[in-house]
């Protein structure tokens, strides 16, 4: 099905990636697959959920060069992804200018890991990647932070994007 470009089409995307977000228990749960392992025990992880934890590895990267241009690039350019804290965002534009103002340096960005990642594939395109962030600075640079963060994030041609981004902190 084809849909014209109105904003319609934004809202109907918008709302498919979160129902199909809030359908994974209720598919996994229909499904005849084993198990998965408990988190305190290793398991192998997929070619595509490599690829999503990569996506992640490459942000902390560029995150602690001071590199946010090259941190935005694990998201979709888009004008429909979504963030979701304090508030709800919209945009890659505006996501990229709202890094730039709240980090305007080194000292601002500190520096960021990420732990706990937990990547689960939902189908060929989409899949969620659960984890924990921290992020150290000094005092005056605004103080250490942390929390957690649900992803979606969508297989493009230009591999795995982030689509929407839920962080707590």
């Amino acid at each position: 099905m084809m849909l014209a470009k109105t904003p319609y089409r934004s809202l109907l995307c918008r709302t498919l990636l979160l129902l199909s977000f809030a359908l994974v228990p209720m598919v996994h749960a229909q499904t005849a697959q084993p198990e998965p392992a408990p988190p305190d025990q290793l398991r192998t992880l997929s070619r595509d959920e490599l690829d999503i934890v990569k996506v992640l590895t490459r942000q902390e990267d560029a995150w602690n060069k001071g590199d946010i241009d090259t941190f935005a690039t694990g998201y979709k350019n888009s004008p429909d992804i979504l963030f979701v804290g304090h508030q709800v965002s919209r945009g890659y534009a505006d996501m990229v200018a709202n890094y730039k103002k709240s980090y305007p340096n080194k000292d601002a960005m500190g520096t960021l890991s990420f732990s706990d990642l937990e990547p689960h594939t939902l189908d060929d395109r989409f899949a969620v990647l659960l984890g924990h962030f921290k992020l150290e600075r000094s005092k005056k640079a605004g103080g250490n932070a942390e929390g957690t963060f649900s992803l979606v994030l969508e297989k493009t041609s230009d591999g795995w994007k982030i689509v929407v981004d839920h962080t707590t902190d």
